[in-house]
């Protein structure tokens, strides 16, 4: 499986960047990632920019604060049927200043909520990261979750 992290915005800060290198690495032993950075700009531009990184027949997850809320166990759940169903590529989706496309969010298989509360788009994309690898270390059984 492949996992695809689409966020509008560079996270540039040289200690996140040095935080989310660690939680891909991680990620990267259960499955290959790919981090895709989007320039923001109108909703249509965006929209467009976000759909045409979405590879077909992938799984979609929308970040969103009104989205679903799962717990870690869940969301590892989640993946797993994605991973027992062939899901070549499972894609999570992190808006900008102004969240996503109200269109592209709508089409997701999933949409995510991290928390009630309202994160700034860099911590949202180290918090999925780093829940990422959890679902996998989760779905191996693996010490990490405990």
């Amino acid at each position: 499986m492949r996992v695809r992290i689409i966020a509008v915005g560079k996270a540039k800060d040289r200690g996140l960047r040095s935080l989310l290198g660690d939680y891909y690495g991680r990620i990267e032993r259960y499955a290959k990632l790919e981090e895709i950075e989007l320039k923001d700009g109108k909703e249509a531009e965006v929209s467009d920019r976000l759909v045409r990184n979405i590879p077909d027949r992938s799984r979609v997850v929308a970040l969103e604060v009104d989205g679903r809320a799962l717990s870690s166990h869940e969301l590892a759940k989640w993946i797993g049927r994605a991973e027992n169903d062939s899901v070549q590529t499972m894609v999570f989706l992190v808006g900008g200043a102004y969240g996503l496309p109200e269109a592209v969010s709508k089409k997701a298989d999933l949409r995510l909520s991290l928390s009630a509360m309202t994160f700034p788009h860099r911590l949202a994309r180290l918090v999925l990261a780093e829940q990422i690898y959890r679902a996998f270390s989760i779905l191996r059984n693996e010490p990490y979750d405990h």
